[in-house]
């Protein structure tokens, strides 16, 4: 038997074709009534869409390639529900890939991506060499959430990492705090940047900075924790690498029988669920993410209906979101 296509839905319904698509689309565009309509002709007619079918039939993409550094890490979901709001408001349809942090995994998601022939592709976070983003604009809009790049064909989407930093420091240099440690982010996307804003305002309060290597991950926070107390380093104040690195570097903290903040005090970056949790209350820099993904899919609409060629650069600024694990420090700092 002939599977049934969208003109014969559009047949059923009494609509154009192009109607139908826009309700197969979930378009915004499009009454109540009719969608209705079409809708009730697709389930008697038993038709499902395909999107890559529905891709050929159109000659053109309503798919929306996103890629996620880390699905672990619940910053990501937060700008993913954005992403996916905005997609679906503008027609688009969202898949999602990862490369869980390294760079081969992220290019092969890449090309795995690009295979669907995509109208846009949106990176949150990505590790993969500024090549592999040229490479991928030459076929397709491309968005680079919280990466600075300067290249012509990728628009990119960040907070001012730096000035998160500076909120976390002028937040305990505040307190009372002068021994404050900073948990790099490593190799991830925007650590630098947050470790020269952090470096810049301990400077500017005429504190030495104190850079203790890390990663994105509750792993890596603990074990930098581990470090710094195994090295007898006296430290009262940690400005973690974002939220998940705080909860590793909390947890650690807890182990060797210190408390937060009677003990040390605790700053993370991103304000995710994590940090509102009760139990947890973490002190944090708010990145704007539903701004974030809502930009992120603007960039690639702009491009898709060639209003735009040259590349946007959103930089967005981030606050300081106030909670339970900062407090002035006790008169002696910290060590192992």
């Amino acid at each position: 038997m002939r599977r049934p296509t969208m003109d014969d839905v559009a047949g059923r319904a009494g609509v154009s074709r192009a109607l139908v698509s826009l309700v197969m689309r979930d378009s915004p565009k499009v009454s109540p009534e009719r969608r209705a309509a079409v809708l009730a002709a697709a389930a008697d007619l038993g038709y499902s869409p395909h999107a890559m079918a529905r891709q050929l039939a159109q000659r053109t993409s309503t798919v929306l390639a996103v890629l996620v550094s880390d699905l672990h890490n619940p910053y990501f979901a937060d700008v993913v529900e954005a992403v996916d709001t905005a997609a679906r408001e503008a027609g688009l349809d969202m898949i999602l890939s990862t490369g869980g942090r390294r760079p081969a995994g992220e290019r092969r998601a890449v090309e795995t991506m690009l295979g669907f022939r995509p109208a846009g592709l949106v990176l949150l976070s990505p590790v993969v060499p500024q090549s592999v983003l040229e490479a991928a604009s030459a076929s397709t809009p491309v968005v680079a959430v919280e990466r600075t790049v300067s290249l012509p064909g990728v628009d990119t989407v960040t907070d001012d990492g730096r000035a998160g930093s500076r909120l976390a420091v002028d937040h305990l240099a505040g307190l009372g705090h002068r021994d404050v440690v900073h948990l790099d982010g490593g190799q991830g996307a925007q650590s630098s940047t947050r470790r020269r804003g952090f470096v810049d305002a301990m400077r500017a309060h005429g504190l030495a900075p104190h850079v203790e290597p890390s990663e994105y991950t509750e792993e890596g926070g603990a074990a930098a924790v581990a470090r710094l107390l195994a090295a007898g380093t006296r430290f009262t104040a940690l400005v973690a690498a974002n939220d998940i690195n705080a909860i590793g570097a909390l947890s650690a903290l807890a182990d060797a029988g210190l408390r937060v903040p009677e003990d040390v005090s605790v700053v993370g970056y991103d304000n995710t669920s994590l940090a509102a949790m009760r139990h947890v209350g973490l002190t944090t820099v708010d990145q704007p993410r539903a701004e974030m993904g809502r930009l992120a899919v603007a960039a690639v609409v702009e491009r898709i209906g060639g209003h735009r060629t040259a590349p946007t650069r959103h930089r967005l600024q981030p606050s300081l979101v106030v909670r339970t694990t900062t407090a002035p420090p006790r008169a002696a700092g910290t060590t192992a």
